[in-house]
């Protein structure tokens, strides 16, 4: 009885995540007459889908988002995980207070950051350009403090075994605590990859122009342009499209999150 309460409360749970998402692309391939009837006379086409690529570039809206996203998540994911891995494997002078800076990062509010680090992009000379978008992505605090704290409970057995293989620190960390950290590396990967996709604020204020935009700004603005009514198809058209990748992304890494720890130790 116990176990039938708890799958009817996942089912309830799924169905409540599930059923918006295919409302929402049965809406994208409805024209707006129809949407608010009823829907056994519904004709199902794609001309949402035709209008917001004929209207807006988003094959170069949707490019800029890849290369942003998977720059960042890339480059963060390795400054992490080697900061994370020294901080827990390694001392040095000074170790514990520089942790204790870069936790305080975390509590800053990333709006605090937007006019300094818009002025540091000005005087590069890096606004409008993809060093503005992905640089300051690069580090974050939460993945520097995640990464320690995951290496932190690993096996000191497998680090000395490697040691006296004659390994140094970066071919103990890249041959055997990295391939160890998978789990955390992927979630950490899919976290920020997530967070970058669906960035809004700082894509908007520091690219000008269509071919820098990325896909949340431009979508934004297509929205933006409705006037005296709502294209409700080609809104959730557009919904689809900024939903695909974070989907995709979450497939792809779902089966490293559930494996064990330690099933990169064994592997040759």
């Amino acid at each position: 009885m116990k176990k039938l309460f708890l799958y009817s409360v996942l089912i309830i749970l799924a169905l409540s995540m599930i059923i918006p998402f295919l409302m929402m692309f049965l809406i994208s391939l409805t024209g707006n007459e129809n949407i608010f009837t009823d829907y056994k006379n519904i004709n199902l086409s794609f001309c949402a889908y035709k209008n917001v690529f004929a209207s807006i570039p988003v094959a170069r809206y949707f490019l800029n988002s890849i290369i942003v996203a998977l720059a960042t998540t890339i480059g963060q994911v390795i400054i992490a995980s080697l900061a994370g891995y020294g901080f827990a494997r390694l001392n040095f002078r000074g170790k514990e207070v520089l942790f204790f800076i870069i936790v305080l990062t975390m509590m800053v509010p990333s709006q605090v950051n937007i006019v300094p680090l818009f002025h540091l992009m000005s005087r590069l000379g890096w606004i409008n350009t993809y060093q503005a978008l992905i640089v300051p992505g690069l580090f974050g605090g939460f993945g520097v403090f995640m990464m320690r704290q995951y290496f932190l409970g690993f096996e000191k057995d497998l680090e000395n075994a490697a040691k006296l293989d004659g390994c140094g620190v970066f071919q103990t960390f890249f041959r055997v605590a990295l391939p160890c950290a998978l789990p955390a590396v992927i979630t950490l990967g899919i976290f920020t990859f997530v967070t970058t996709w669906n960035s809004f604020m700082w894509p908007l204020i520091v690219t000008n122009t269509e071919s820098m935009r990325t896909l949340s700004v431009g979508l934004t603005i297509f929205k933006g342009s409705f006037r005296e009514i709502t294209m409700w198809g080609e809104l959730m058209a557009c919904s689809c499209i900024c939903s695909i990748p974070v989907i995709t992304v979450f497939i792809l890494g779902k089966k490293y999150l559930i494996n064990n720890p330690m099933d990169g130790a064994v592997k040759g």
